[in-house]
């Protein structure tokens, strides 16, 4: 059985980081090796969580690992709280990622064209050294922007013109031009209005293919969805899918569950009920 090391932190609450990772990729057919980066109550958006941070520990898993011989088909990394735990990523690669490991970067760093608070320019320049050694990055526009050293502001104010995706794929090339090996950069939650109606879609770029795809906009964003949206991408790769194919099956996932979770108003910090639609990753 193929085997993803994934990354990220454990959350009691929030449907989010590896809650979200393990079933997904587990319901696509491969072994989930979890590598936790810290242990939390519940996801930082809620008003109070208590946090207990792994990053002392993380290199202990790689080392023991190391001394099992195993190795990974795949490698997924998701938030990192810091430039130490950044580092341990690296050297978690220096291990494991071999010519033939697949590695998905999730450059969790912000959101509407803010930083999370805790992101510094120090943790900021880490993060661009991580995301060149991956195959796949899935920055979200904000992430995109900070990583291409690009103004949020300015590019978001031409969401309505015809050339909005020619100026996110320019940006997605320039980061491309500086990876360290052959890369797919994977932009989500792209907010697009045609006058009409408002649509979020993702758009993939790589030296080969551009691929981009849509679906109506609901208004709302929920804890996890970025974070079950990449370990569907991940684990769809591992198994051999072509990045047009694996976007359209994690959209195809999450559509129905953040279309119910905005019907019913579910506050976004508990997430999307991910777990009833399960089953549409098995086909």
């Amino acid at each position: 059985m193929k085997k993803i090391a994934l990354i990220n932190d454990l959350s009691g609450f929030g449907k989010c980081s590896l809650t979200a990772a393990i079933p997904v990729v587990s319901c696509l057919g491969v072994q989930a090796c979890p590598l936790p980066t810290s242990v939390l109550s519940a996801q930082t958006g809620f008003p109070s969580y208590y946090c207990d941070d792994y990053t002392n520990k993380m290199n202990y898993f790689t080392d023991e690992w190391k001394r099992m011989n195993v190795t990974f088909d795949g490698i997924y990394s998701g938030y990192l709280g810091s430039s130490d735990q950044i580092h341990n990523v690296l050297y978690f690669l220096e291990q494991f990622h071999a010519k033939d490991t697949l590695y998905l970067a999730d450059p969790v760093m912000g959101d509407n064209g803010r930083r999370i608070r805790i992101f510094t320019d120090e943790l900021l320049d880490t993060m661009k050294a991580l995301t060149k050694k991956a195959n796949v990055i899935t920055p979200n526009l904000t992430e995109l922007c900070l990583l291409a050293n690009a103004d949020y502001d300015e590019l978001s104010s031409h969401s309505s013109d015809q050339d909005y995706l020619k100026r996110i794929e320019e940006l997605e090339y320039s980061l491309l031009a500086k990876a360290e090996v052959r890369q797919t950069v994977l932009v989500t939650g792209i907010i697009r209005s045609d006058g009409e109606q408002t649509y979020m879609g993702n758009l993939a770029l790589s030296e080969k293919e551009t691929f981009y795809h849509e679906t109506p906009f609901t208004g709302m964003s929920f804890s996890g969805t970025g974070d079950l949206f990449a370990s569907v991408i991940a684990g769809s790769l591992v198994q051999g899918y072509c990045i047009k194919d694996a976007v359209l099956k994690a959209t195809n996932f999450l559509q129905p569950a953040i279309e119910e979770a905005s019907m019913e108003n579910i506050e976004r910090n508990h997430g999307v009920h991910f777990e009833k639609y399960l089953n549409l990753l098995l086909s």
